[in-house]
Parts: structure tokens; C-alpha cells; sequence
């Protein structure tokens, strides 16, 4: 009976086995079932949520041991440290941030969200590991040692490598491989500000930009994972804690009105200061022949500087933040410290070190309201509410503003607070000033960044996606029997009608309606004076024939 039990187990073990890597091969070769797909993204929102835990835990540690307190009691602390210790542990960091940069990243500089959304646009749903692991590090570095920036965009991209990782061992499909990248940043988001709704709609609205239903749910799942995971951490609390906020309801609607307005521009003001701290410090880069490796350390020492007198600018920017909503700093002060935060930010993002530009956003976005409302309430104290309401519905308004994230920043707002009575003022606020920045810049912060590298997403995929499609995918062969003749070939490359194979059909399309011709010649690119070789012909009715294909692939994933 024993010997027929063991024989039983064996059986059903082997069995078992056999089960597991059959289906295992079938995941690989055809991809996950529904069922698996959700099994999935409920580890990737597991794996997202411990990244990102752990990465705000690794700033703690790494705060205390450089500055004796963490970034709740930071700013504070700041004031008792002596002057050469606050300007000389940014240079530190600094420094140490240009010499990974130039030991691990050919990019030369800490990759950030923008690069997860290009990722998912024209990457088939996946980022370069590497330097998203080495956009990792250096953010740690600047977070921990004064840079002003924020942590939820490198969380969000540590959540993208592990999706990237996860999409190559199943041989993810580009849709696969997009749901799987939106459940990481879902639950990176989630995890980073316990917010599990906000981190939903984040990830359908900037970094998947759309809401198809076959993302949702695996999504959600991801989402929920990443805010068990924080909260099993970090306990089930809102960032900060607000006083009541009492709203004159209809008769201050109007101050909303105003306040996302400002906001807008506040927000606008911001991005410009951004790109332009870029544009100079390449100049002076250029000028001075200074090492890539050296110019983090340059704008650490700068920032070191402003910390001497203004040391709120070091770190995310929680302590100070909470001191706005609750409007513990008179309007003169906000106003100084909302200018030099501005400052800050643009210097460090400028200046080729790590992190984000979600917490700078709220920080500066409750300055601008805790501004706007104490002059608000000044003027007609009787009409008005709680000055720190217009500071909360200012933080909305700015972060929604330079995300391009409306929808998903309000939500962000009341998770953060837990304050559901405001709704109505920070919703107001939120939408003008989001209409109004999406008019002065290129809909959001990362999209004008995608743009300035000539990647158009904000132009939406009829423009993009021609920028997605390799020529030498599509030309038909030379000697082909449907090729066009080398005798027309060679006359179109003497008129200098050709590409070269990895050209995509964004420089095709140009060359097809500015020649009003029907092929281009595809030659292999040559670094001598020899007549280049002519390895096909690209077809205007093929460019054509893949075009609508891709637009008409997006349009069913968008709306499936």
C-alpha cells in the first residue's frame, strides 16, 4: 500500500511538472490567456509596489545618514546644519551622479517618464533596461543628497524596466507589452502616493493615453497590488493632513476660476524655465569644453548655494509642503519660496541629474494657492472660505497643468488629502488651468520634452506613427519581379531622390509629396565617395498600404 502511494505522488508530481512547463511554453510562443495575463500584471504590481517602497525607504535611509532627518522633518533640520555641510553634500551627489552618467549611460543623462511614454507609443510597449536601471540609481542619488526634484517619476520607470523584463521572457506582443507597462506605472504611482484610484487613471492617461477596456482590468489589479504593498509598509495614510476647508461655495467659485488661470501660467512659467536652464547650460557646456561627468556636480553646487538660505528647495519637499496646506507661511514668504523653487527645479532637471517633476508640481502648485488665497480672502473675508483650500485646489491645478493629467491628478489631490469636500473648487481649477497650458505649450511637460527630441506624440499617432516604420521593411528587393528597374533607380538618385534602409516613413512621405513621384530608391549607406548600393525600391502604395495598417492596429487597441 505504501510503495503504491509513493508511486501515486510520483505519478502526480511528473504530472504536474509536465502541466507547468507546458503551459509555461505556451505563454512563451503564443502569450497569456486572460487569466494568466491577470495573474501577471498581479506580480508585476507586486514587483512595481516593492520597487517602489523600497526606492522611498533607500531616499530615508540615505537622507538620515547625510542629513540627520528624513524629508518630513528635512528642511528643518537644514536650518541647524552648518552652511559648508548643506553646500557641500549636493556637490557630492552631484559628482557622483556625472560619473555614473559616464561610466553606464549612453544618453548621458537620467531618463525620466517621458521616456516610459515614449516607450509605450514607439517601443512596443518597452524601455532600454540599462539605462532605466542607471535613471534609477542617480535619482536615488539626487533625492538623497539636494537635488529638487521629485521621486514618482523614477519609480515609475523602475516599474517600466520590470515590465520590459517581463514582456521579453513571455515574447510580449506590442499591446501585451503596453497593458503590462501601464500595470507597472499603475502600481508604482499607487505605491508612491497610496493612491490606488489615481494610479489607475495615471497610467491609462498619460502613459498608455487611452482607455481601452482590456486594459482596465489587469490594470486595476496592478494598481490594488502596489497599495497593499505600501501599505504594508508605510500604514494606511494620507500624505498630508489638512484642517476643515470651508467653501463659500457659488459666490467663490469665480476666485477658482481665477486661480486655475494663474495656475496655468504658473505652470507654463515652469516648463519654460525648464527647457530654458537646458538650452543655457548646453551653451555654457559648450563654451567652457566642460565634461559631460562634471555639470551634475556644477548643479549641485549651485543648489547648495540657493539651500544655504533657502533650504526648502533640498528633496522632495513634503515637510514645506504640509506647512503650505496648512498655511503656516505668510504671503510675501510663499511668494519668495514659490520663485526659488521654480528655480530649483529647472536647475537640477537642467542640469543632468535624476527625479521627477510630479512633487515639484504639487509643492509649487499649494505655493501658488496658499498666495492666490490669502489675497483672495484679504479682499472679502466675509464671501470667502479657508485660504488653504485655494492651496490645495492650486496644487491640483499646476500638477495637472504640467502632467497633462487632469483627470488623474484631481483623484491624486483627494487621495493625497482624503479631503472629498473640496471637489468641486480644485475641479474647476484644475480644468483651466490645464486648458490653458495645453494651449501655450505642447499639451504637457513630457510631451513638449518628446517634441524637442523630435518625437511628435502630442500630435497624436496620424503623425507619430510614421516616425514607428522602417523602409527597409517595406521596399521590395532589387531585382525583384514587381521592383522597380535600376535604370529608374539610378534616375531618381540623380535628381537625390533616395534613403537609406533605416529611414523611416516619416522622411518617405516627405520625399513622395514634395517630388510628386511613385518609388524611392533604398541604397545601403557608405562612408566612401562610391556610388551607393541600391538594395530596393519603397513603393508609394506600400508606405501607404503599411500606414493604414498601423493606424488602423492603434485605433483597435485604443477602442477594444
Amino acid at each position: 500500500m505504501r510503495a503504491y502511494f509513493k508511486r501515486f505522488l510520483l505519478l502526480r508530481w511528473r504530472s504536474g511538472r509536465d502541466d507547468f512547463w507546458r503551459g509555461w511554453r505556451a505563454l512563451r510562443h503564443r502569450g497569456p490567456s486572460q487569466l494568466q495575463f491577470w495573474l501577471i500584471a498581479l506580480v508585476i504590481g507586486v514587483a512595481a509596489g516593492m520597487a517602489a517602497v523600497g526606492f522611498r525607504v533607500g531616499i530615508t535611509i540615505l537622507q538620515d545618514f547625510f542629513y540627520g532627518a528624513s524629508d518630513r522633518a528635512l528642511h528643518s533640520k537644514l536650518a541647524e546644519l552648518h552652511w559648508l555641510w548643506v553646500l557641500g553634500i549636493p556637490v557630492a551627489g552631484g559628482l557622483a551622479v556625472g560619473i555614473i552618467m559616464q561610466l553606464f549611460s549612453r544618453a548621458r543623462r537620467a531618463q525620466s517618464l517621458a521616456d516610459v511614454i515614449e516607450g509605450a507609443a514607439l517601443g512596443e510597449g518597452r524601455v532600454n533596461k540599462r539605462e532605466g536601471l542607471v535613471a534609477t540609481l542617480v535619482s536615488l542619488i539626487t533625492l538623497s543628497t539636494g537635488g529638487s526634484t521629485g521621486r514618482e517619476g523614477p519609480v515609475v520607470h523602475m516599474g517600466a524596466v520590470i515590465s520590459t523584463y517581463v514582456s521579453g521572457w513571455i515574447k510580449a506582443d506590442g499591446i501585451t507589452a503596453r497593458d503590462l507597462m501601464g500595470c507597472a506605472a499603475a502600481a508604482a504611482v499607487s505605491a508612491s502616493f497610496n493612491a490606488p484610484i489615481a494610479g489607475t487613471i495615471f497610467a491609462l492617461e498619460v502613459v498608455l493615453r487611452h482607455f481601452a477596456m482590456h486594459a482596465f482590468a489587469p490594470i486595476v489589479i496592478a494598481s490594488v497590488a502596489g497599495t497593499v504593498v505600501s501599505r504594508w509598509q508605510m500604514g494606511n495614510v494620507t500624505e498630508f493632513i489638512l484642517p476643515m476647508s470651508d467653501m463659500g461655495f457659488y459666490i467663490e467659485l469665480p476666485a477658482f476660476l481665477m486661480l486655475g488661470l494663474l495656475s496655468g501660467f504658473v505652470a507654463f512659467v515652469l516648463i519654460r524655465s525648464i527647457f530654458l536652464c537646458e538650452e543655457l547650460g548646453d551653451f555654457v557646456q559648450k563654451t567652457s569644453h566642460m565634461p559631460d561627468w562634471l555639470r551634475p556636480g556644477v548643479t549641485g553646487a549651485l543648489l547648495g548655494t540657493i539651500a544655504i538660505w533657502f533650504p526648502h528647495i533640498i528633496g522632495v519637499g513634503y515637510e514645506t509642503t504640509s506647512r503650505v496646506l496648512t498655511g503656516q507661511i505668510g504671503l510675501w514668504l510663499v511668494i519668495v519660496f514659490l520663485a526659488v523653487k521654480v528655480a530649483a527645479v529647472a536647475i537640477t532637471i537642467a542640469g543632468r541629474m535624476g527625479g521627477g517633476i510630479f512633487s515639484p508640481s504639487l509643492m509649487i502648485g499649494a505655493m501658488t494657492g496658499l498666495a492666490f488665497g490669502q489675497v483672495a480672502t484679504s479682499i472679502a473675508p466675509s464671501l470667502s472660505g479657508a485660504e488653504t483650500l485655494y492651496a490645495l485646489a492650486g496644487m491640483g491645478a499646476v500638477a495637472a497643468a504640467v502632467l497633462g493629467a487632469p483627470i488623474s491628478t484631481t483623484l491624486i489631490v483627494f487621495e493625497l488629502t482624503g479631503d472629498w469636500q473640496a471637489g468641486i473648487a480644485v475641479m474647476v481649477s484644475v480644468s483651466l488651468a490645464s486648458a490653458l497650458n495645453s494651449r501655450l505649450v505642447d499639451r504637457s511637460y513630457f510631451l513638449s520634452q518628446l517634441k524637442r527630441r523630435g518625437v511628435r506624440l502630442s500630435e497624436g499617432p496620424q503623425n507619430y506613427v510614421l516616425a514607428m516604420i522602417s523602409v527597409g521593411r517595406l521596399m521590395r528587393a532589387q531585382g525583384a519581379e514587381d521592383g522597380a528597374s535600376e535604370t529608374r533607380c539610378q534616375a531618381l538618385m540623380q535628381q537625390g531622390v533616395s534613403l537609406p534602409s533605416d529611414a523611416t516613413l516619416e522622411r518617405a512621405f516627405a520625399l513622395f509629396d514634395n517630388g510628386k513621384i511613385e518609388i524611392i530608391p533604398i541604397v545601403a549607406q557608405s562612408g566612401d565617395a562610391a556610388a551607393p548600393e541600391i538594395l530596393g525600391a519603397l513603393f508609394y502604395v506600400d508606405a501607404l498600404r503599411a500606414y493604414n495598417r498601423a493606424l488602423a492596429e492603434i485605433a483597435r487597441e485604443e477602442h477594444s
